[in-house]
């Protein structure tokens, strides 16, 4: 079940949802409007690594003139919403005209889990070069209900990779994992 506008607000109210900062005017009829951070990232290695640590340089989009994504770059970008789910599952999805542009803002990872409490980092690929700017509409938020209790939140997990609260895209942490 997705949670209507109203839903949205009642658990906001709550503490089950947070949003910061909070706009009422991007809440839609069951969704929530997330803007695009000022910073973007690109990884240093042309070959990536899952088994290491690769890193990024991180770079602070210029406000007025915005930045060119390029297609064949995996840009890591930062919403400037940081958000908490205490009761229900987040999906993030790109907005249409965002899509309609050609730019993607995930390549995998849309879902977060109950308890993820942090700024979401982006995935963004594009189909041809398309400027972008910090503060632009870049996706919404949808909320799921979950049926049962959950046993561990993911802000309380000892092998959570992404609670460190930030305002910068945040690179791969799948080295971390064990396998």
């Amino acid at each position: 079940m997705i949670l209507t506008d109203q839903q949205i607000l009642a658990e906001i109210e709550r503490g089950n949802i947070v949003i910061e900062p909070y706009d009422p005017s991007c809440l839609g009829t069951n969704s929530y409007d997330v803007h695009l951070g000022r910073y973007l990232a690109t990884y240093r290695d042309a070959v990536l690594d899952a088994r290491k640590h690769n890193e990024i340089d991180v770079f602070e989009m210029p406000a007025d003139e915005g930045f060119v994504l390029q297609p064949g770059v995996l840009y890591l970008g930062v919403t400037e919403e940081y958000t908490e789910s205490h009761a229900q599952v987040p999906f993030l999805e790109g907005k249409s005209s965002v899509g309609r542009l050609g730019i993607d803002i995930h390549a995998t990872a849309g879902k977060g889990d109950v308890g993820f409490c942090n700024t979401w980092t982006l995935e963004i690929s594009v189909t041809q070069p398309v400027r972008v700017y910090p503060g632009m509409p870049i996706g919404q938020l949808i909320y799921f209900a979950v049926q049962g209790d959950v046993q561990t939140f993911y802000n309380r997990k000892a092998n959570a990779k992404y609670n460190d609260r930030t305002d910068k895209p945040v690179e791969s942490m799948m080295w971390k994992n064990e396998w």
